[in-house]
């Protein structure tokens, strides 16, 4: 599929499921639960996957779709539009949505804090580097990146910085830090100081996206376990996502050598933060 056809197939879903969330919440009655739990990120870190199968789990009932986006591209919404994507509640079901962009937004702690202050929360941290590379060929395969990996690299902290001037709530600032927040994105310890400051350590459950991959029946284990949800074992443990990477070409030796450096600060900072004994990504 071309990547203008890509784009225009998922901005049709979105706007049709935001259309039937407003006919809902239009309705007389009361509205649907709120999400117990949510799934904030990161971007191409495997939350399609832990998505699927915690959706699978007989006791969880799904949002209308992945990446909701209320508490940052969608928040003037309002609740009951928000509500609307949610089914109504019932004894002994927890309700969730997943949307990456979560973890990463700065406007989003504080507004999930206000609305959901007994929620819990996933994160998923994948090896930074081949994190922003997929990120990049993700971006690419819309059509929204005309520069190289290392020129996109290069042009990033300048992005950035002339999107945000008007704060990171303008159309400018949303379509920067989703397209091109590369390495900014892999900096996980300022995004979870930032959730920290709004929300309960222990509320809050970090999953290695290597560890998903390798062993998902132990990861999903540990999640339903925190989220307090009966053990379950889906059917199977088939990996998901949205697009594939197919190709490291432009991850050349050097420029990965490069980016390993620029990140040993951040994960050595990130490896405190959760009193691990080194950093979770090494050569």
């Amino acid at each position: 599929m071309s990547a203008g056809r890509r784009g225009g197939v998922d901005r049709l879903r979105r706007t049709v499921r935001a259309t039937r969330a407003y006919l809902r919440a239009a309705r007389p009655g009361p509205p649907g639960a709120l999400p117990d739990f949510l799934i904030i990120g990161g971007q191409r870190c495997g939350t399609t996957s832990l998505h699927a199968y915690l959706a699978g789990h007989p006791d969880v009932g799904a949002a209308t779709g992945k990446e909701l986006q209320f508490f940052t591209l969608h928040h003037e919404r309002g609740e009951r539009w928000y509500r609307a994507h949610f089914p109504p509640p019932a004894p002994g079901r927890q309700t969730f949505e997943a949307s990456p962009y979560y973890l990463f937004h700065p406007s989003a702690p504080q507004r999930v804090a206000r609305l959901l202050p007994q929620a819990r929360f996933v994160a998923l941290l994948r090896d930074p580097v081949e994190r922003a590379y997929s990120h990049y060929l993700h971006t690419r395969s819309y059509g929204l990146e005309p520069l190289s990996f290392a020129e996109a690299v290069a042009a990033e902290p300048q992005r950035l910085a002339e999107a945000l001037r008007d704060g990171p709530d303008t159309p400018a600032a949303h379509h920067a830090l989703r397209n091109h927040s590369y390495l900014a994105r892999g900096r996980y310890a300022e995004q979870l100081h930032r959730w920290y400051a709004h929300v309960p350590a222990e509320h809050l459950h970090v999953v290695r996206s290597e560890d998903l991959y390798a062993d998902p029946a132990t990861v999903y284990a540990d999640v339903l376990r925190f989220l307090g949800l009966a053990a379950y074992a889906p059917p199977q443990f088939a990996r998901h996502t949205r697009r594939r990477d197919r190709t490291s070409g432009e991850l050349t030796p050097d420029l990965r050598a490069h980016l390993t450096d620029h990140f040993a600060a951040p994960n050595a900072t990130l490896a405190a933060l959760l009193s691990h004994p080194h950093p979770w990504w090494t050569d």
